[in-house]
């Protein structure tokens, strides 16, 4: 029998605060570009996506959670990919 003492207890309290999102009930392509999407098309979209990050009470959160992890696509914590790779270049560099 497995030892269960061990295990790692629950961790729902490091992703619960996902139930909080303001995209939680948007469009989810909203928030990630289809193949080929580019210039103001893309930029419109991605500004839209914004605005309801804008109004989201977990924003920081998911900030956060999402240059942690390297999110590479879509937009996250009110970041599109190209201002998280630029956070993220200037922290390594």
């Amino acid at each position: 029998m497995t030892e269960i003492s061990r295990l790692p207890g629950p961790v729902m309290e490091l992703w619960e605060w996902q139930y909080q999102g303001a995209c939680r009930d948007a469009d989810d392509t909203l928030f990630f570009h289809p193949e080929g999407e580019r210039g103001s098309t893309r930029r419109r979209r991605a500004e839209a996506a914004k605005a309801i990050c804008n109004t989201c009470p977990v924003m920081l959160q998911c900030r956060e959670q999402s240059l942690r992890v390297r999110e590479p696509y879509g937009v996250w914590g009110g970041l599109s990919e190209d201002e998280r790779a630029a956070i993220l270049a200037k922290k390594t560099g």
